[in-house]
């Protein structure tokens, strides 16, 4: 007996620009920017592809979109009225978790660097450091500097669980920086002489906290070289 093919549950919610949004997000991280197309997103809401095209033009803007909800919750996740150097080490966190929650948005904020989602970031960076007091001129360079290493390491760092996870998926974070801290051990002792004394820190490393090290580095030279005072704050 010939049975009848499943019709796709009914939405509960209605259809909007914010619903589509947010499935689309959900889409992307489970499968990657290639599975995203209107087809999967519309199965996934229950509708049909043509009645997204009523709140979201194309794939480009849908994937601006879904960036952009992403960065504006990181923006408002921080600390309350708190100090520039803090607020700015709670900004660049928000990020750099966003990224490896995310992987996707390292290549949206590399492919679209002077949209929305990267201007927000931006503009966060930059009130921080005219806080901290660095002359109008060099402003720029020091939210630069910022904003090239948060993007940089939360990239990479995704990079590598991606690599890790397709290359060896039955080991964890801990087997892996293991077996990379064992070949550096091994390398030739001229050729690589800091590469294997710092070995073993790379075995035992938080990316996390060598990532918040990396911005007190940053922000540390911005305040002695540009702050009122001229010396590093606490």
């Amino acid at each position: 007996m010939a049975t009848r093919a499943r019709r796709p549950e009914r939405r509960e919610e209605p259809l909007s620009r914010e619903r589509i949004v947010e499935a689309a997000i959900e889409l992307l991280d489970t499968a990657g920017e290639r599975g995203l197309t209107f087809r999967a997103l519309a199965e996934r809401l229950a509708t049909g592809p043509g009645a997204l095209y009523w709140h979201i033009a194309g794939k480009g803007e849908l994937l601006d979109a879904a960036t952009d909800a992403v960065v504006a919750g990181t923006l408002t996740a921080g600390p309350v009225d708190a100090a520039p150097r803090e607020a700015t080490r709670a900004l660049a966190l928000g990020v750099f978790d966003a990224v490896e929650a995310h992987p996707w948005i390292g290549a949206q904020f590399a492919r679209a660097p002077w949209r929305s989602p990267m201007l927000r970031v931006f503009e966060r960076l930059g009130r921080q450091v005219q806080a901290i007091g660095v002359p109008e001129a060099a402003q720029f360079t020091a939210v630069s500097a910022l904003l090239n290493y948060i993007l940089g390491v939360a990239g990479q760092n995704a990079a590598n669980a991606r690599a890790h996870q397709e290359r060896q998926p039955d080991t964890d974070r801990a087997q892996f920086l293991g077996a990379v801290s064992a070949s550096w051990a091994e390398l030739d002792p001229d050729a690589y002489a800091f590469t294997r004394n710092v070995a073993e820190q790379l075995r035992d490393h938080d990316d996390r906290e060598e990532f918040l090290a990396g911005i007190d580095f940053i922000l540390t030279g911005i305040a002695v070289r540009h702050g009122p005072t001229g010396t590093a704050p606490s």
